[in-house]
């Protein structure tokens, strides 16, 4: 599946079991990715994590940061704000509560960008509406 696929069968806003087909779509070619850099599809990975993000699943953060640490070209390809679904406080939060390592290192790069003022005007609404019209809704 490609990016037009995927955006044919779920478009912008999936809910419910599509969501779930979407999670382990980005985990497979997250997986692909970790074991060989460009072995996974980085710009259907980022699409994927843009679907998360417009579902506000604080439960998808850790997946998406995941995907984004897969590989350099997912690195760049993935946007960190997509683990900003349900606003930058709540993912802080969310991160801090979590025992997991990676939570840790995300965290820590969120509270980084944050203090180099790199959220001072992000809005889930407006990065939503930027990348609807990038995608062509």
């Amino acid at each position: 599946m490609d990016v037009e696929e995927c955006w044919r069968r779920y478009g912008l806003r999936p809910v419910g079991a599509d969501l779930d087909e979407i999670r382990a779509l980005l985990r497979e070619h997250t997986a692909r990715e970790r074991r060989v850099q460009g072995a996974g599809d980085t710009e259907l990975m980022r699409f994927c994590c843009f679907q998360l993000f417009n579902s506000g699943n604080l439960d998808d953060v850790l997946l998406i940061w995941s995907a984004k640490q897969a590989s350099f070209d997912a690195a760049c390809s993935i946007d960190i704000e997509f683990l900003l679904g349900h606003g930058l406080d709540a993912t802080k939060a969310h991160l801090s509560a979590s025992r997991a390592p990676s939570a840790t290192a995300a965290l820590d790069q969120l509270r980084e960008l944050e203090a180099d003022g790199e959220f001072e005007d992000f809005s889930v609404e407006e990065r939503s509406a930027v990348y609807d019209r990038y995608y062509g809704d």
